[in-house]
Order: structure tokens, then C-alpha cells, then sequence
């Protein structure tokens, strides 16, 4: 099944922005598999535990934008009366996940990432965890979304320039993670309290450590560029294919993002099902490859740099079901000066962003 996602049709309509129903998303596979690495954590020997922990890379990204942001949402811990090094806060959450295509390393070269030195955010989703943890949304961003790039502050000190209607994803090319982040507070005004980004490689070993995954599409796909080639039908793909399947645009639809973006969500959702499949949390040798591929290619915050602190983040959504999570797509139409670019659709899109502050 493809979701809808929330723009404008050929008519110039605006789509209704859908529930996903039954059907979980990105927020549930991360969950359940940092949930299970609990399990990992307390049955294995130290050294496994503090290799994962040693696999993750992080960014500070407080550090590097400081004070002038978006206020946090008011969270108290769970465990306050306790010394409990990693409570559960009780507040709303919202959590920045990008897929990036980084140049850097051959396996990414090899998988489409281009020239070395070089990556985009291919892939953006805003996950919003309301305050108990029993209700979520996910948000998607199209990578070709108009947008003020604000000044970004860079590693070496400098600063880049603010750019009117730059392309989102270019937000990351020109200042990685930190600007992003940056990019996605201005545009949506929500504090983004965490950070998350998978590379090319890593979610194609992701897929690979997982068997596999099997999706069904309702058309014949054909893309010269992520170079996947299949008949409408049920499919069982590799880590490579499905990578090809996530990148896929201009083989469907009307060639557009947001085309794009409805197999993410769907291959997302196919994603749950293959982990609840393999049985994960009863199979420890599964579980470790799993852990081992997702926190060796993982990028975070500061406050996700440990596996201690993903595992709260994972513990803390066993209590979210999947009628309970929603996925849409920021509201966009046509940009009036470039037809291949979109803007935000108002006053749509402050309203979604609005419900999730």
C-alpha cells in the first residue's frame, strides 16, 4: 500500500493529511530494535555492550547553536525520586531523522553517494513523541522544499551565508548536521531536542543483517538513476535493491519527491514486519548484527552518544501502538518560479508544525 501524502493533486486540490492506521513507521523500527538491544546489553559479555557503544558517532549540535532556538518542550523525569542516570521524561519529544547519500567511504561511492567529500539529506522525517509516549508523528520534509537557509555555524569557526529559497537538502551539503538542524527549527519553529542520520551503506547493511525485506508495488518501476528495475508485483529485496527502492523517484508517479517519499514510508512500515519476522529478541546472534550494523553506522546528538541513552529512548516507546502513530508529509504546492521546486503550502503547513510544539 502506498500512503498519501499531503500536497496538492492534478486539480489543485489539497490532499487530506491521512493516519497511517495500522501501519507503524520509521519511529517503531527504531524503537523496537534499540528496545532489543536491551536485551543484548544484559545478556552478553561487557566487551559487546561497550563495542556498540563505541560503534556510535556523535555532534554537538547544542553546543554549536547555543541559546538562540526554539524552546525546549517542559519535560519532568520519571524517576526523579531515584538515581537513575537515564529517565524517561514525560514531555512531548521531537526528533530530527535524516538519510543522508555521504560521498564519504567506498562502500557509499559504490551504493550512488558520488564524488568523495561530499552528502545531501536525501531523506528527512520530524518524529514528534507526545508527552506519554503512547501517541507519535512523523513528519516528512521533500528534499526539493524551498526554504531561507539560515546562517550555520561551521567547525572551523566560520559561518556560512543566508541563502533565500535554497533547496532543504541543501542545508546538510553546506554545513552537515548542525546546519540541518538549524534549517529545520527555522522552517517549522519546533525545537529539535535529537538528531539521528543513517548513510547509504548503513541502511543497505541495515536491510542486508535483517534477510531482506519484501514489498509489494502497484506499478512497473524503472529508474535510470537509482537503477531498480521492477514489475509491479511482490519482491523480496537486498540491502542494495531496497536502497535503489528508497532513492526511486523518477520510475514512479509523476517523477516528483513526494513520489519518492510514499515508498519510504512504505518501505519503512515492510521494514517492522521483516524485524518482527526474524524474531530478533529471541535469536541474540540476529539481534547483534542488527545492533551492531544500526549503531556502527549511526550518527546522533550528544544526548543519544550512548547505548545506554538509545536504550532509555528505545524502552520508552513500548507503550506506542501502531493506530497511534501518523505519518504525513508537510504540506507543499509548486513553487510559482521553478515548477520542479515546491514551498510550503500556508496556512497548512505552520498549522501542522504548530500541533507538534
Amino acid at each position: 500500500m502506498f500512503l498519501r501524502v499531503a500536497g496538492r493533486d492534478e486539480n489543485g486540490n489539497s490532499d487530506d493529511v491521512r493516519p497511517v492506521g495500522r501501519r507503524p513507521t520509521l519511529l517503531k523500527v527504531v524503537g523496537l530494535t534499540l528496545a532489543g538491544a536491551l536485551v543484548l546489553g544484559a545478556g552478553a559479555a561487557g566487551w559487546v555492550y561497550w563495542h556498540l557503544n563505541d560503534n556510535i558517532t556523535s555532534v554537538d549540535i547544542n553546543n554549536a547553536l547555543g541559546d538562540d532556538r526554539p524552546p525546549r518542550a517542559v519535560t519532568t523525569p520519571t524517576d526523579a525520586g531515584t538515581a537513575s542516570a537515564s529517565p524517561v521524561p514525560t514531555g512531548s519529544l521531537n526528533i530530527l531523522v535524516l538519510g543522508s547519500d555521504s560521498r564519504t567511504g567506498a562502500e557509499n561511492q559504490e551504493l550512488g553517494g558520488g564524488p568523495e567529500g561530499g552528502a545531501r539529506s536525501d531523506t528527512a522525517m520530524v518524529v514528534h513523541l507526545d508527552a506519554g509516549r503512547t501517541a507519535a508523528t512523523v513528519v516528512s520534509i521533500p528534499r526539493d522544499t524551498l526554504v531561507t537557509r539560515p546562517s550555520c555555524p561551521l567547525q572551523d569557526g566560520g559561518e556560512t551565508y543566508e541563502q533565500q529559497n535554497a533547496m532543504f537538502n541543501s542545508a546538510y551539503a553546506v554545513g552537515g548536521p548542525v546546519c540541518a538542524v538549524k534549517t529545520v527549527e527555522t522552517l517549522t519553529g519546533v525545537r529539535m531536542d535529537h538528531y539521528v542520520e543513517l548513510d547509504f551503506a548503513g541502511f543497505a547493511k541495515l536491510v542486508d543483517a535483517l534477510g531482506g525485506v519484501t514489498v509489494t508495488t502497484e506499478e512497473d518501476i524503472d529508474d535510470e538513476d537509482s537503477h531498480l528495475t521492477l514489475e509491479a508485483g511482490t519482491h523480496h529485496l537486498d540491502g542494495e535493491q531496497a536502497l535503489a527502492l528508497a532513492r526511486t523517484r523518477h520510475g514512479v508517479g509523476d517523477g516528483s519527491d513526494l513520489g519518492r517519499i510514499a515508498l519510504q514510508q512504505q518501505l519503512v512500515t515492510a521494514l517492522l514486519t521483516q524485524i518482527s519476522a526474524t524474531s530478533l529478541l529471541t535469536d541474540p546472534a540476529g539481534l547483534y548484527r542488527v545492533a551492531d550494523t544500526v549503531t556502527g553506522n549511526l550518527t546522533t546528538d550528544t544526548g543519544l552518544d550512548s547505548l545506554g541513552e538509545l536504550i532509555g529512548l528505545g524502552e520508552s516507546l513500548r507503550g506506542l501502538r501502531a493506530e497511534n502513530v501518523t505519518t504525513v508529509t508537510m504540506p507543499v504546492v509548486p513553487a510559482a518560479w521553478d515548477r520542479n521546486r515546491v514551498v510550503a503550502d500556508e496556512p497548512e503547513a505552520g498549522q501542522l508544525w504548530e500541533s507538534l510544539r
